[in-house]
């Protein structure tokens, strides 16, 4: 395979989500940012290449060659990097899987899925405007909710959850390592078997 497919080919993008600085590094909105740090200390690898409005590297995950990024962009736009990584590798939406925190499950809980709406988070909200569509998979991590809802919400996101949730959330990091491994070698169905 001399000629054959050239080495920078990206088979999927891993995106996940969260907000650059150190004033958020472990806050519960950087769920998909500590997942895809776990993911690529696993293989050896720091996210330090700087492109796509993004931290970024390209690894071998799954036996797919994955381009594993943390948008850089702020959690309200990152659909940009998004976007941006996709159309330079031409991946297609049903390959870009996104790892992001999510409120209405309970800590630590996983839940694949191959496809939805936001469901009210604005990270994903600005990648299905930018992909032009809502079929891609995804892979949340519950946060929980603060008791009284409402307005502590921005506060709740932006917080950095207590040491009893860290324990609990750390292991769901492994898990969602796994997950995506799952998602990517063997599609979204087998996650959603094994990990919901």
């Amino acid at each position: 395979m001399l000629f054959g497919s050239k080495p920078s080919a990206v088979d999927w993008l891993v995106a996940g989500l969260g907000n650059p600085g150190q004033k958020y590094q472990n806050t519960r909105h950087n769920m998909g940012f500590l997942t895809v740090e776990l993911l690529a200390e696993q293989k050896g690898v720091k996210l330090n290449k700087v492109k796509f409005k993004s931290a970024y590297n390209i690894l071998d995950f799954a036996g797919c060659r994955c381009l594993v990024m943390k948008p850089q962009t702020y959690m309200n736009l990152s659909g940009e990097a998004v976007r941006e990584a996709a159309q330079f590798y031409k991946i297609p939406a049903e390959r870009v899987l996104v790892i992001y925190d999510d409120v209405s499950l309970p800590v630590g809980k996983l839940r694949v899925r191959p496809s939805g709406s936001a469901g009210g988070h604005n990270g994903i909200k600005n990648i299905i405007a930018h992909l032009g569509t809502q079929d891609f998979p995804r892979i949340k991590i519950g946060t929980g909710a603060p008791a009284g809802g409402g307005g502590e919400m921005v506060d709740w996101v932006i917080g950095v959850p207590s040491q009893a949730e860290r324990k609990v959330l750390f292991e769901s990091f492994e898990r969602a390592v796994l997950a995506a491994e799952c998602v990517i070698g063997h599609g979204c169905q087998k996650a959603m078997n094994d990990f919901n």
